[in-house]
């Protein structure tokens, strides 16, 4: 069980090194609130419904802004 915590703590901390914070402000609130719970958990099913995108709009996103899966 630990060692899945040290991978996920691992996981967010590369997300969080790789994402485009200033690309990350500029978005609308409710997707800028998404891309950060993205970035915290790793979930894109999430995020996406959070942002009311579909995964697939999400994941552009995700993509301008840097973040590493």
């Amino acid at each position: 069980m630990e060692e899945w915590r040290a991978v996920d703590e691992e996981l967010r901390e590369l997300r969080r090194r790789s994402a485009d914070w200033g690309y990350i402000e500029s978005l609308p609130p409710r997707v800028r609130e998404a891309v950060e719970l993205y970035i915290e958990t790793g979930d894109i099913w999430l995020a996406a419904k959070l942002a009311g995108m579909t995964v697939s709009e999400f994941n552009e996103v995700r993509i301008r802004a840097g973040i590493l899966w």
